[in-house]
């Protein structure tokens, strides 16, 4: 079990791709209060989605999460002037000292100190709008500059988690959080 700490909390509003930083997030069974991918189901948005864009399907999206240590990272590969922070990307949740965090599995849990919890459903892809928005938002000293899709190639691997509310609660900056690997039903776990 790994144990790491919430370094940030957001809440986005509809139309606005960053996140406005808070000192704590309230989360209900269908979301974080406040924020614009709050919701039980959601349209698909284009071809790169599951489905056809526009059709309803089940919302996997309720939270978003990334870890501090992956901010650094790509702020380094991309030689940005000023360090990446998870409100330019878009997440609701930056977390610390979890590590290989973008890669946890589904069905991972994560517990919150508050007593929140949060269940991976997968990995969060990069994302177009961000991509452009970091390239007209961010200075960088590469040679050629920042491109549309530059965001989206540095942070391949390392943007994050998505996912579901499991427990209801509030989660707030220095909350510790242990990260928990899915549990097998007690039918299917060897006897021993």
């Amino acid at each position: 079990m790994s144990l790491g700490e919430v370094v940030s909390v957001h809440v986005g509003e509809k139309g606005v791709l960053s996140k406005a930083p808070m000192q704590n997030i309230k989360l209900d069974i269908d979301g974080i209060v406040g924020d614009r991918h709050r919701g039980f189901a959601r349209k698909c948005w284009d071809a790169n989605d599951k489905q056809v864009g526009g059709t309803l399907r089940r919302n996997e999206r309720q939270w978003s999460a990334i870890a501090h240590e992956d901010l650094e990272e790509i702020t380094e590969k991309l030689k940005l002037s000023e360090p990446l922070k998870a409100s330019s990307v878009g997440v609701n949740i930056c977390l610390k000292g979890i590590p290989n965090f973008s890669r946890l599995p589904r069905g991972t849990m994560l517990e919150f100190s508050s007593g929140a919890k949060l269940m991976v459903e997968e990995y969060n892809p990069p994302c177009s709008g961000i991509s452009n928005f970091i390239a007209g938002s961010f200075s960088s000293s590469c040679s050629s500059g920042l491109s549309p899709t530059s965001f989206s190639s540095a942070s391949k691997f390392s943007r994050g988690l998505v996912g579901v509310v499991e427990v209801h609660g509030i989660i707030s900056i220095g909350d510790s959080v242990a990260v928990l690997n899915e549990k097998l039903p007690k039918w299917l776990r060897d006897p021993d």
